[in-house]
C-alpha cells in the first residue's frame, strides 16, 4: 500500500480550520504535524485547497443484485468516490431482497470485489424474519432496516406486533423510513377520483403528505421509547417531524436520531414543475417552510446526520406517467458539492457540513476509525477547490443510468481528489486505475 504526503492543507475538522500537513500510511493517518519533510510515494500540493474527512452515506440503494440495469455497486461507489464520498450503507430492497443471513453475505461479498469506496450493508426486517434479524453481528454490520411504509419491494413492516418486538429485541440500531400506509392509500384514493390515471406528479406531496409522515414517526418514536431501542429516522421531509427529535442531549447519549436528505434541503414543491418525476422521492419533497425548517434543525442539531437516499432508476423508467414512474434518484456524485453551494449561500458552514456528513455518522453508528482526521485512524479523506466552478451535464455525470436532477446546474465547489483507505482513488477528474480501496466496515456495540 503506497504512503501519500500532503502538504499544506486547510484542514476542516472538528469544528475548527487549521493550515497542517498530513503523512498517510498504510492506510491509515500517521502523522498530522505543520511542517511533515518524510518521502512518501504521492506528494499532494494542496495549498489553497480544503481537506475534509471523507462523506460517509448512511443510506443508499446501489440496486446490485438484482436491478443491475440500474446501477451496481461498482459504478455506484465510482460515483460516490468522484464526489467526496468515502464510505457508504447500502439498503435491503434489493432483489431477492436481504431478509436472510445468507443474502446480506451475498451482498458483502459482491463488495469486497467491486467498491471503489468503503462499504456496509442493512440487514432487512419484514413480517417474518425475526429470527434472522436477530442473528446480525453488530460488530459487522451497521444495522436493521425497517420501511414502516410500502416505499419499494415487499418490505412494509405492518403488523404491530412484528414492529413491538423487533423494537424490543433488537440489539443494534433501527433504521426507518416512515410513511403511514393507510394515510397515503386514502389520499391516493382521492387523487384518483379527481385525476383518474392521470394523476399529475405535482399531486405527490399531497398524496404522500405530512401527515402520512409524522403519523410514522411518531409511531417509530414511541415504540423507541417504550423499549429503550437504538432508533435512526431516515430521510426527515417535513418541518413538524423534526419537532419529534432533541438537541438537548449529547448525539453520543442520544437514542433517537433523525437524518435530512440533500434534495429535501434542495428542491421543494414548486420545483415539480420543472423537474417532474425526476424529483419524484419517497417521502415527497414538500414545501419551502419544510425545507428551511428541516435546515433548521439540522443546524440547531435536532438533525444529526446529512446523507442522499441515492436511488437510482433508469430516465426511460422516469419518463413514465406519475403512478408508474418509481420514486428515488441518484445523488451520491453530486451531493457534497450541493451542500458546499449552501455553504457559499451563507446557509451552513464548512465545520457543520464535515459534522453532520462524517462525524457524526460515525458517532450515531459507533463506526470505528472513521469519519475524522486523527492520527491512528483510516485515511478517508475528500480535497476540495471551493473557487472552481462547474456545470452538471450528461458529460460529467457518472451514475450508471446517466442522469441527474442536479443538470443545467453550476456549482462553485469541486472535489479535487479522494483518498479511500489510504488509497488515492480520484485525482483531478480522473480515477487512479479504478482502485479498488473499498474496506468494510466495522462497528463499536452498542
Amino acid at each position: 500500500m503506497s504512503s501519500i504526503l500532503i502538504k499544506s492543507a486547510t484542514v476542516v475538522n472538528e469544528g475548527r480550520q487549521f493550515i497542517t500537513d498530513i503523512l498517510v500510511k498504510d492506510g491509515f493517518i500517521e502523522r498530522i504535524d505543520a511542517q511533515i519533510d518524510a518521502a512518501a510515494d504521492t506528494e499532494i500540493n494542496a495549498e489553497g485547497l480544503h481537506l475534509l474527512p471523507g462523506c460517509i452515506d448512511d443510506q443508499v440503494h446501489f440496486r446490485e443484485p438484482g436491478l443491475t440495469h440500474k446501477a451496481t455497486i461498482f459504478t455506484e461507489s465510482r460515483a460516490a468516490v468522484a464526489g467526496g464520498i468515502t464510505s457508504f450503507m447500502e439498503m435491503p430492497n434489493t432483489v431477492p431482497n436481504t431478509l436472510t443471513q445468507q443474502l446480506l453475505a451475498d451482498k458483502y461479498d459482491i463488495a469486497s470485489r467491486n467498491s471503489l469506496a468503503n462499504y456496509s450493508f442493512f440487514m432487512g426486517a419484514g413480517n417474518d424474519n425475526l429470527d434472522e434479524v436477530l442473528r446480525t453481528d453488530a460488530r459487522n454490520v451497521c444495522g436493521i432496516k425497517v420501511f414502516m411504509g410500502s416505499s419499494t419491494g415487499n418490505m412494509l413492516v405492518d403488523n404491530p406486533v412484528t414492529l413491538d418486538q423487533l423494537f424490543a429485541e433488537s440489539p443494534m440500531l433501527i433504521a426507518t423510513h416512515c410513511e403511514d400506509e393507510a394515510t397515503i392509500k386514502h389520499n391516493l384514493a382521492i387523487a384518483k377520483k379527481q385525476y383518474g390515471e392521470n394523476i399529475p406528479v405535482t399531486m405527490h406531496p399531497v398524496i404522500r403528505n405530512e401527515e402520512a409522515c409524522y403519523l410514522s414517526s411518531s409511531l417509530a418514536v414511541e415504540l423507541a421509547k417504550k423499549h429503550g431501542t437504538r432508533l435512526h429516522i431516515l430521510h426527515i421531509s417535513t418541518e413538524k417531524e423534526t419537532h419529534l427529535f432533541d438537541n438537548n442531549i449529547p448525539l453520543k447519549d442520544k437514542k433517537i436520531t433523525a437524518e435530512a436528505c440533500v434534495h429535501h434541503l434542495w428542491f421543494s414543491d414548486a420545483d415539480y414543475e420543472t423537474k417532474g418525476n425526476l424529483i419524484k422521492w419517497n417521502p415527497a419533497v414538500k414545501t419551502a417552510a419544510d425545507r428551511e425548517g428541516i435546515l433548521k434543525a439540522v443546524l440547531d442539531d435536532r438533525i444529526d446526520v446529512i446523507a442522499t437516499d441515492h436511488a437510482p432508476h433508469t430516465i426511460e423508467e422516469k419518463a413514465q406517467p406519475y403512478l408508474q414512474a418509481p420514486s428515488g434518484g441518484p445523488l451520491v456524485q453530486h451531493a457534497l458539492p450541493a451542500m458546499l453551494e449552501l455553504y457559499h449561500q451563507g446557509k451552513i458552514t464548512l465545520e457543520q457540513i464535515t459534522q453532520k456528513m462524517a462525524h457524526n455518522v460515525v458517532d450515531c453508528f459507533r463506526i470505528e476509525k472513521r469519519g475524522y482526521i486523527r492520527e491512528g485512524y483510516w485515511a478517508d479523506l475528500v480535497l476540495v477547490d471551493l473557487n472552481n466552478p462547474w456545470t452538471v451535464d450528461k458529460g460529467n455525470i457518472l451514475y450508471q443510468c446517466g442522469w441527474s436532477p442536479f443538470e443545467g446546474t453550476q456549482f462553485t465547489s469541486s472535489v479535487q481528489s479522494t483518498i479511500v483507505s489510504g488509497n488515492l482513488v480520484w485525482n483531478k477528474g480522473t480515477f487512479v486505475n479504478n482502485h479498488l480501496a473499498g474496506q468494510r466496515m466495522t462497528f463499536k456495540a452498542l
